[in-house]
C-alpha cells in the first residue's frame, strides 16, 4: 500500500505569519505552485494561503483608489485558517485523495509531531493517475487491426 509519505513534496516552501500576501503571491508565481503553508519558527503549521486568497485580495484592491494599505499588503497572520485539514505521512494515498474530494480542497499539508513535513496536492494525484494509466496501457495486449 502506498502512503502519503511516498508521494508528498518534502520540505515545501513556507512563509511566516509576518510575511504579506504580496510575498506569498511573488513566491507562488516564481515557483509555480498554488498552495503555501504558513509556519512558525518551529515549523508548526499555522495556516495555508492559496492562489484563490491572492486573487481575491487583488480583485478587492482593484476597486480602491486611496493610498492606504491594500489587502495584498496584509500580513499572512490574517489569513490563517483555524479549521485546517491535514494528513499524517503514514496515511494511505487513497484516504488522502478521498479527504480532498470530500472536502473539495486542493492540497493537504502533511504534519508529523505537530510539524510540517510535506504537502500533497491535487497535482500529485494527477501525476499518480497518469503513471497508473501509462502502466495499464503498457500491460494491455494490442488487438489485431490496431
Amino acid at each position: 500500500m502506498f502512503v502519503v509519505d511516498d508521494m508528498m513534496t518534502r520540505h515545501p516552501h513556507t512563509l511566516s505569519p509576518d510575511h504579506t500576501l504580496d510575498d506569498a503571491h511573488r513566491l507562488m508565481r516564481a515557483e509555480r505552485f498554488r498552495h503555501l503553508p504558513i509556519v512558525d519558527d518551529d515549523e508548526r503549521l499555522l495556516g495555508l494561503v492559496t492562489q484563490r486568497d491572492v486573487l481575491s485580495a487583488q480583485a478587492s484592491s482593484l476597486g480602491k483608489t486611496t493610498n492606504g494599505d491594500h489587502q495584498i499588503h496584509t500580513p499572512l497572520s490574517h489569513f490563517i485558517e483555524r479549521q485546517l485539514v491535514t494528513v499524517d505521512p503514514g496515511a494511505s494515498l487513497r484516504a488522502a485523495a478521498l479527504t480532498m474530494l470530500e472536502r473539495k480542497i486542493g492540497c493537504l499539508p502533511v504534519v508529523k509531531h505537530q510539524r510540517l513535513v510535506g504537502i500533497i496536492t491535487d497535482s500529485d494525484f494527477v501525476a499518480i493517475a497518469s503513471t497508473l494509466l501509462e502502466i495499464q496501457e503498457e500491460s494491455e495486449p494490442v488487438e489485431e487491426g490496431e
